[in-house]
């Protein structure tokens, strides 16, 4: 189709270009020829009579002839541009023509396909009706097998409904059968118990306590077993090495021996100083006593007086101002006043410099100054005759080294064993017991949880939650209750002693208590008609929580129950 519209394009401009060629000639045969032949008729006369002529004409000849021109290139360009224009207009109809062909082609191919989409969609839908009514017959066929299912179930359960009306008749009277004999038995139970209790000599509950004390006991000894059992696993794997680990850290740690002193002795040049300290009437002594709060006792001993105090701060506070007084000499009571001010002043000094001192023997150097100075004040104090401020350096090192053992964090258990006993440089200042002031004080300074709870949990006064603050429990023992750390006086040591042995006598069963080895060890003697041999395991674990619950004693206290069964008979 496009080629057949070309060729009636080309042929439209040919026809166009044809015409246009026609119209020169016509012009030119009009306007050319006329004037073309009377020049042909004067060439053939005489050329001088003829000059003059041909001059006018030949001028008008040329222009015609430049007009003819002009028309014609008018004519000619008018020609090619309708040409030109022709051929576009021809061109825009065929490329109009070449669209409407390939619309109708694609409108053709979209009436095939939507033909053959109605095609398939009227193939599905009858297929689809197809598998509806087989759908619908096959449902029609099923209701009608349930409603014939629905019939036979109606009819057995209307059989099954008389059945059980029958069953429940027959329960009904088999309730009142099993009343009627649970009465009986009632009867008879109430009947047995009495006989029994007449032939047993006791009543029900009697019984019943009875019972529940033998499964008691079976359940501890039963418990027993299985402690002794675990007891010794551990002991197997678990005594090598703390053996190990604490007879290295007391290896270690060697200290010297200390004595309990409630007393101070001030040394003078001269029985004299004893009248000047007196003073006139007895003023001096008073003033003295009164300002420092320290009995001054002056006896018969020669050259020497002696203070005496349970505050051994106020006692070394009160030696250094009498000391100053007897070197000065000058002994009245604004003298004392002043020199009593001067030696307080001069303890803080001493008492912060041995807290200083102690903090760096064991490497700490960021605690706060207010705690260091705390920590120096317990320099004068002591406990069952050990020095306090001694006590901390030696368990601080001690936990050090265990904490070396242990594979621990050797700064953390040296700080809280340096400060576990703290809290005794204010006992006599704030109420509660010094492992809580210890506490509270050293919260209050900063210093972290761990430490804390290692300081409050060294007596058991709060369960022991981490490995530092149990480890802080067995350096306070190791400096404690090392031979010849601590003393105590007779009268505490006495009573400790009896209390021992009453703790073991209140036991069940105890026949004989021996208090041996200064109060560590306990040996009770039992009747053993009365104790077996896993009650007397029992026993022991006992009395050991007794005493623990009890008492405050410097290292630790063993307990040995011995059962001995003999049997004696006389040969006649």
């Amino acid at each position: 189709m496009p080629v057949i519209v070309l060729l009636v394009v080309a042929a439209v401009v040919g026809l166009l270009i044809v015409a246009a060629l026609v119209a020169l000639l016509v012009v030119i045969r009009r306007h050319v020829l006329p004037t073309a032949r009377p020049l042909l008729t004067a060439r053939k006369g005489s050329l001088p009579a003829a000059a003059p002529t041909l001059s006018a004409p030949a001028g008008a000849t040329t222009q015609d002839t430049e007009a003819l021109h002009q028309e014609a290139s008018s004519i000619l360009r008018q020609a090619t541009a309708e040409a030109d224009e022709t051929r576009r207009s021809a061109e825009q109809t065929a490329a109009e023509s070449t669209r409407q062909h390939e619309e109708a082609l694609e409108v053709r191919r979209r009436a095939e396909t939507a033909a053959e989409h109605a095609r398939i969609m009227q193939q599905e839908a009858e297929d689809e009706a197809r598998l509806l009514r087989q759908d619908a017959q096959e449902r029609l066929g099923d209701l009608e097998r349930r409603e014939h299912r629905l019939a036979e179930r109606e009819e057995r359960l209307d059989t099954g409904a008389r059945q059980l009306e029958d069953r429940a008749a027959e329960l009904e009277q088999v309730d009142d059968d099993l009343a009627a004999r649970r009465v009986e038995l009632l009867d008879v139970a109430t009947e047995r118990r009495r006989i029994l209790e007449r032939l047993a000599a006791m009543t029900a509950e009697q019984a019943k306590a009875e019972l529940v004390s033998e499964i008691e006991n079976d359940a501890k000894r039963q418990a027993a077993l299985l402690a002794r059992d675990i007891e010794r696993a551990a002991q197997d794997e678990g005594e090598i090495r703390a053996r190990r680990i604490l007879t290295t850290v007391i290896q270690r740690l060697a200290s010297e021996q200390t004595t309990e002193s409630v007393v101070s002795v001030v040394h003078l040049p001269g029985d004299d100083m004893k009248g000047r300290i007196i003073g006139r009437e007895g003023r001096n002594i008073r003033a003295f006593e009164q300002t420092t709060g320290v009995n001054l006792i002056i006896d018969d001993t020669p050259e020497a007086v002696l203070l005496s105090c349970f505050d051994p701060v106020r006692r070394e506070t009160a030696r250094i101002a009498l000391e100053e007084l007897v070197a000065d000499g000058r002994i009245h009571p604004s003298r004392i006043e002043d020199v009593y001010e001067r030696s307080r002043a001069e303890i803080d000094t001493l008492c912060r410099r041995a807290g200083e001192d102690a903090v760096i023997d064991v490497g700490i150097t960021d605690m706060h100054p207010e705690l260091v100075f705390t920590l120096g004040q317990l320099r004068y104090r002591t406990s069952y005759g050990q020095n306090v401020l001694k006590h901390l350096s030696e368990s601080a090192h001690a936990a050090g080294l265990m904490a070396d053992e242990l594979g621990l964090d050797r700064r953390l258990c040296m700080r809280a064993a340096l400060l576990h006993d703290v809290g005794k440089a204010l006992t006599h200042e704030v109420e509660g017991s010094h492992a809580r002031v210890g506490a509270d004080l050293a919260h209050k300074y900063g210093e972290s949880d761990d430490v804390v709870h290692a300081i409050e949990a060294h007596h058991n006064e709060v369960e022991p939650r981490t490995i530092e603050a149990v480890l802080t429990q067995a350096a306070d023992a190791i400096s404690g209750g090392r031979p010849g750390a601590r003393r105590e006086s007779l009268e505490a040591y006495v009573q400790r002693l009896g209390r021992l042995e009453e703790i073991a006598k209140e036991c069940e069963g105890v026949e004989k208590v021996f208090a041996m080895q200064a109060g560590r060890e306990i040996r009770v003697m039992v009747l053993p008609d009365v104790v077996d041999d896993i009650q007397a395991q029992v026993l022991a674990r006992d009395i050991v929580k007794q005493i623990e619950h009890e008492l405050t004693y410097p290292g630790q206290i063993k307990v040995t129950v011995v059962r001995e069964s003999r049997a004696t008979e006389v040969a006649r």
